[in-house]
């Protein structure tokens, strides 16, 4: 079992030979049994720059400025999230971040909005502050959905599956694009607050072109120790979810993550991150496959939307919901 995440090559997995995709497949497995790796992409590095820039003009807003573009009712799934609203699961105390969070608008028509309307919102997006960044955003959300995308069909074969397993699932899914800042931890409050707690995330898996600063931290499984993971020029994080979790059978296990400022560390941070979720009436349950008289099966199936649900409300993102 590896301790430490590994570099995969996407490219060489879609355009090598059956010899350069098993390796590729096999690294990229290998490297998940710390719920990390490191894939290397073909996205836009000038479309990541010009939507980190665009996203910072709007974090510089005043307040009440960036609270024009709060969705009440959306449960954090699009628009502004302020200052210590977000809460780990496992935490006391709010994390010390804000976010602007979106995703692709689904025809008002479409049967997925009409039977998840929490689900599919109208997207609020900055444009009227910040002049052309919804189609910047939207733009770095498709590319990076593309990127996961394709991710999982390295996944899916090497869980023994049809390299298209996921594929059908992922059309007009609830993906979703969080842009993070994160203030100099000197300027929180008197509390013990971090960046963002000890937490997994819900999804399938998780996308992290860079950050503009270090903090990330992937818990090592086998000690409990902190490693620091920071996507390689290039390249992205990717981190695996408890959905994707229960798909597997437990074979591969959430990344268990945090984010802290070092004890020097006086600076902001930005990220964005890109959640991949299936659609909400997908029904996740492990694949055959991963199931063995060794490895009996572990999760009772579950509508993505119901697992998706009751996060929000562990992590204090559904109005009037988790006390704390």
């Amino acid at each position: 079992m590896a301790d430490h995440i590994l570099e995969v090559d996407l490219l060489r997995f879609e355009s090598g030979d059956a010899s350069a995709r098993a390796a590729v497949v096999d690294g990229l497995l290998r490297s998940l049994t710390t719920g990390f790796a490191y894939v290397r992409h073909d996205v836009s590095e000038d479309l990541i720059d010009e939507a980190y820039g665009l996203l910072q003009t709007f974090f510089d807003l005043p307040a009440e400025e960036k609270a024009r573009f709060v969705a009440p009712g959306t449960h954090g799934q699009t628009g502004y999230t302020g200052l210590l609203v977000e809460t780990a699961a496992t935490a006391e105390v709010a994390d010390w971040k804000e976010m602007l969070n979106w995703g692709r608008d689904v025809a008002p028509g479409h049967p997925l909005r009409a039977r998840f309307p929490h689900r599919y919102h109208d997207q609020v997006l900055p444009e009227a502050a910040v002049p052309g960044i919804a189609s910047v955003l939207n733009a770095f959300h498709d590319a990076i959905a593309d990127l996961q995308r394709r991710v999982l069909r390295i996944v899916a074969v090497g869980i023994g599956c049809h390299e298209a397993f996921f594929e059908r699932s992922l059309v007009d899914g609830s993906t979703l694009s969080r842009a993070i800042h994160y203030p100099p931890m000197r300027s929180a409050p008197d509390a013990p607050h971090v960046w963002a707690g000890e937490h997994a995330d819900i999804n399938l898996i998780t996308a992290l072109p860079r950050a503009t600063a270090p903090g990330l931290e992937v818990k090592v499984k086998s000690t409990g120790e902190w490693i620091p993971a920071v996507a390689p020029e290039g390249g992205a994080i990717i981190n695996t979810g408890l959905m994707l979790e229960i798909v597997t059978n437990g074979v591969i296990a959430p990344g268990i993550h945090r984010v802290v400022a070092d004890a020097g560390q006086e600076g902001d941070r930005y990220s964005v991150v890109q959640f991949c979720h299936p659609t909400p009436w997908t029904i996740l349950s492990p694949v055959a496959s991963c199931v063995t008289p060794e490895h009996p099966q572990r999760f009772a199936p579950i509508a993505a939307a119901d697992a998706l649900d009751l996060v929000l409300w562990d992590i204090n993102l559904i109005e009037g919901g988790r006390p704390g």
